[in-house]
């Protein structure tokens, strides 16, 4: 044995001391792996392109067994990691992630490189590189860490996430096609859903679910099980009755209550799919997400202008009200309740595990008011999905006196909403008027973040200038972003949208200057089946770019300008930002042009 191999050992000592404290959550195999699936793998990864390969040390854990860690060692820190990392014999990064790049086609992998032989010299390199993706990225520290800081680290990461979302989108569409074969109704698809989440949180539930072969006894147990768990949880008397109602039609569901095998296979998919993803990406609006499926089926609802805001919107707006965990916010159409989700779980991580305040966050910080009865289940199912916050969700109008007056005594310091929006011109409330009535229930100094059609930034006459001088005679507006054209494609509405800010109970100071924001590209793009999706990560370094291009109320070429503004202008940065034709290239004049002739050709032969 070489000096080199026997120093060698002294680094593999280090790695081997360090998991073994860890054998009760892992399996630690040395050199190679009795897994056959690992075997298969790394037959081909030799370091010389020849044969079988193996990493020094192979790493399993026992409760996730899609996760793999692999570490490869060197005794000479000089043999960390090569330029080009292309010399996998020789050098402990370049190793590591060639058996990553053979591993990672059925697992996700972190990857371990370690160089040096003893703890004050030790040289670590971590890598991620999840299932079938071609890159491996570089995360966590420059030392070992314990077997749960990686766990979370990986489960807790935007590359997990994104992947884990790509899966629910992927699940969405299916589960809605296998309820839509099941002739359940558009509107009763995330009714069920939400009762059997809520269910699946009791214990007893999840045990003996499978043990009822009649459809008609597990209906009524499933119903049965979600109305106690509402009453343990101290819902108030109205709004149970409210709900219950709601999942009554389980009972008498044709396939759901008749035909046996139907709910069990629903509970099931629904457990194997979605429950896992909610345990571990706490505060994200799952069910905003089923709902904005299920709604491209259902054109009645899409006639009561029913538009959800995309989760990565909803946390950018709460961002922009600088939500944390002292504020009272309100969401005067709280729909399936993603702001107040998305508010809660900005104003948790604030509050830096502190149990006493996140109880009181979840108790008295929180406040909807939702007007159809449906929907109003569906907000109350969210937020005890997500641990409670559904006390103070209120069914009926943000109009009505009594609601304003209940909502004032909670003293809301920020508003978030994105209000119905028009279908019948002439009949429909203006959205405008829903922000005033958001803006009338806040705090003096409160904020307030709608996201609107740009048309009623745009209006220079009639009823929406009226609404428009009154909302700067009693509030400031702060700023007006407009937002990606295709911002809705994922619920099948071409709305053009715009996010108003405003600062309530402060008329807009004359000579005072609005932000004005083109945020355009959020980075997302449209896949088959899935929608627009953050395919590429991009959409984090695109929101701290916003956030702080509107706090430090930056003008930026082609992105933000300030401008004075009165009811009678047009509120959109398009109308003030000036254009750099330098930067134009004959390709965007020539796609122009396509499109022009597309759109017309489309038009006329819609006409005939």
């Amino acid at each position: 044995m070489s000096k080199i191999s026997r120093n060698e050992r002294k680094t593999e000592d280090i790695v081997r001391d360090h998991f073994k404290k860890f054998l009760k959550d892992i399996i630690l195999e040395e050199q190679s792996s009795d897994t056959p699936k690992i075997k298969r793998l790394l037959s081909t990864a030799s370091k010389s392109g020849l044969g079988h390969g193996s990493p020094e040390f192979i790493i399993q854990y026992k409760n996730y067994p899609d996760l793999l860690v692999i570490v490869e060692c060197k005794a000479d820190v000089t043999k960390h990691e090569s330029e080009n990392k292309n010399q996998f014999k020789d050098y402990a990064v370049d190793g590591v992630l060639l058996y990553s790049s053979y591993l990672s086609k059925e697992y996700d992998v972190i990857s371990i490189a370690v160089s040096g032989q003893n703890e004050r010299e030790l040289k670590v390199s971590h890598f991620l590189q999840l299932k079938n993706q071609n890159k491996a990225i570089a995360k966590f520290s420059n030392k070992l860490l314990s077997s749960d800081d990686y766990l979370q680290g990986y489960l807790k990461s935007p590359e997990k996430f994104r992947q884990d979302y790509e899966k629910l989108l992927s699940f969405s569409k299916e589960i809605n096609d296998k309820m839509h074969g099941y002739k359940i109704l558009e509107s009763d698809r995330g009714l069920l859903i939400s009762c059997i989440l809520i269910a699946l949180e009791n214990s007893a539930f999840l045990k003996s679910y499978k043990d009822y072969p009649r459809a008609e006894d597990l209906a009524k147990y499933l119903v049965d099980t979600v109305e106690m768990e509402f009453k343990n949880s101290d819902i108030q008397e109205n709004k149970l009755r409210i709900v219950k109602a709601r999942f009554e039609f389980i009972k008498t569901d044709t396939s759901l209550s008749t035909i046996d095998g139907v709910l069990r296979e629903v509970i099931t998919d629904i457990y194997e799919n979605i429950n896992s993803f909610i345990r571990t990406h706490k505060y994200f609006d799952v069910l905003g997400q089923l709902y904005i499926e299920f709604l491209r089926y259902a054109n009645s609802d899409k006639g009561l202008g029913i538009v959800l805001t995309p989760p990565h919107i909803t946390e950018f707006m709460a961002k922009l009200g600088e939500v944390n965990k002292n504020s009272v916010v309100y969401d005067s159409c709280a729909g399936t309740g993603g702001f107040l989700v998305s508010a809660m779980s900005l104003m948790i991580k604030d509050a830096k595990d502190d149990q006493e305040k996140i109880k009181k966050i979840k108790q008295h910080q929180i406040i909807g008011v939702e007007y159809q009865a449906h929907i109003f289940a569906l907000a109350c199912s969210n937020m005890f999905i997500h641990q409670d916050g559904k006390t103070n969700i209120l069914n009926g109008s943000c109009f009505d006196k009594e609601i304003i007056n209940e909502v004032k005594n909670h003293k809301p310091t920020v508003g978030l909403l994105n209000p119905p929006y028009k279908s019948d011109k002439k009949k429909d409330t203006e959205e405008l008027d829903f922000i005033l009535s958001n803006l009338e229930c806040l705090e003096q100094g409160g904020k307030c973040v709608a996201i609107v059609p740009m048309q009623s930034a745009l209006a220079q006459k009639g009823k929406i200038l009226e609404l428009k001088k009154k909302l700067l005679e009693q509030h400031t507006l702060e700023a007006v972003l407009s937002m990606p054209d295709e911002l809705f494609f994922n619920s099948d509405v071409g709305v053009v949208s715009c996010i108003m800010l405003f600062t309530a109970g402060r008329p807009h100071p004359k000579g005072k200057k609005t932000f004005f924001g083109y945020f355009k590209n959020d980075g997302f793009i449209k896949r088959k089946d899935k929608g627009r999706i953050d395919a590429y990560g991009k959409w984090k370094s695109i929101k701290d770019s916003w956030i702080k291009t509107y706090i430090n109320k930056e003008s930026v070429e082609g992105t933000s300008i300030n401008r004075i503004v009165g009811p009678e202008d047009e509120w959109c940065a398009e109308a003030y930002m000036e254009t750099n034709y330098s930067s134009l290239l004959k390709e965007d004049f020539e796609f122009s042009i396509k499109e022009f002739v597309y759109f017309n050709e489309l038009f006329n032969d819609q006409r005939l």
